[in-house]
């Protein structure tokens, strides 16, 4: 299961409603979600690849990856946050197989080597199916990063025993006769969820050893449900609706919630598998720095753009060539309608400008 809806509003004015940032090419010369799914079709074929995204968002991913079959896609009614949407997504699966093992991965993700990354979620369906938890995948922290939740690693999980598959198979089936054992298992209990800290909290988090929280997933589908069922009831009371086939009446009946607050958080059952790769949730401006290749003074350069006697800029354009000289730190990113400048370390912030802003201006991209 692919999540693919939202705005990406932190990367306006090139992100928009009606092309988001998953579907830009923010990593390379592809967009995210081509990437997304790209990275994990050798172990999990497009016939079990889903992408759960609103209607307006259908057609021009279905134009940026013609490749898509006709019921590739999930079409949630209206957005209610990651708790209805995943819900909904684990029901229809279960109703397809009672045993499957669900995985639950963003569209604009940056993940490498990916090899790791595809072993990763077999180890973690391979605990999820002997275990009955609910995985998280925890990334290893670079930096004191203020944007994201943090995991409290508890004790290891011992490893499942048995053969995790290696080669196009879904992530619910039997091992196939070869497969790889992980020599050490990379699972352990959440001890704790702890929220967005400021830079003093998360920097303390670092040196404890804390894990960032990547929004990954790995369950089997009925074991979400189950958990639903016994910790979360304002969306278990709406599990009937779903049984009756009225997805609009569950989602215009659901609660703006997300997986973490309204399950993971609290549940017993949560457990984290340990990253073995390099990760970005490019969530912001800034990001594209961490993405893109710089030249050798930290400039990120894409379309006709230049940065010239500048330091640690990022030059974006899609439209009329900008050129950037003795700039430090800044965004600009330009459009065939409007032009952004601003400090990078103001890009996670782009959210407020946005309210700020008077809507024929902010609509004007």
């Amino acid at each position: 299961m692919i999540l693919a809806g939202g705005v990406g509003s932190r990367f306006w004015p090139v992100s928009t409603p009606v092309r988001p940032k998953q579907l830009l090419a923010l990593a390379g010369d592809d967009a995210l979600i081509a990437q997304t799914l790209r990275r994990i079709e050798p172990i999990v074929p497009p016939e079990r690849t889903l992408i759960l995204t609103g209607e307006h968002l259908v057609a021009p991913m279905r134009e940026a990856i013609p490749s898509l079959a006709a019921d590739a896609f999930l079409v949630e009614p209206r957005a209610r946050g990651t708790a209805p949407v995943l819900v909904w997504a684990a029901h229809e699966l279960a109703k397809r197989d009672p045993d499957a093992v669900m995985a639950s991965l963003h569209a604009d993700h940056v993940i490498q080597p990916e090899e790791n990354f595809r072993q990763l979620l077999l180890d973690a369906a391979a605990h999820a199916r002997a275990t009955g938890r609910l995985f998280t995948i925890g990334i290893e922290p670079t930096r004191p990063e203020t944007g994201y939740g943090y995991i409290r690693v508890g004790n290891r999980i011992p490893d499942p025993g048995s053969r995790i598959p290696d080669s196009r198979t879904d992530l619910s089936g039997g091992a196939p006769e070869s497969g790889i054992r992980n020599p050490e298992s990379p699972a352990f209990e959440v001890a704790e969820f702890v929220e967005k800290p400021d830079r003093e909290t998360a920097t303390k988090y670092v040196d404890q050893g804390y894990l960032w929280n990547s929004g990954l997933f790995v369950w089997q589908a009925s074991a979400l449900l189950d958990e639903v069922r016994a910790h979360t009831p304002e969306l278990a009371q709406l599990l009937p609706v779903l049984e009756r086939g009225d997805v609009r009446g569950f989602f215009d009946a659901a609660p703006s919630l997300s997986i973490d607050e309204g399950v993971l958080e609290r549940s017993d059952r949560v457990a984290v598998v340990r990253s073995t790769f390099r990760w970005d949730d490019v969530g912001a401006w800034d990001a594209v720095a961490r993405t893109l290749p710089p030249d050798e003074r930290g400039n990120v350069a894409h379309g006709g753009a230049y940065a010239v006697d500048s330091d640690g800029t990022i030059a974006w354009t899609d439209d009329r060539p900008i050129v950037l000289y003795g700039a430090k730190d800044l965004v600009v990113v330009n459009t065939a309608t409007l032009t952004l400048v601003m400090p990078r370390e103001r890009a996670a912030d782009l959210k407020k400008l946005l309210e700020r802003l008077p809507p024929e201006l902010r609509d004007l991209a």
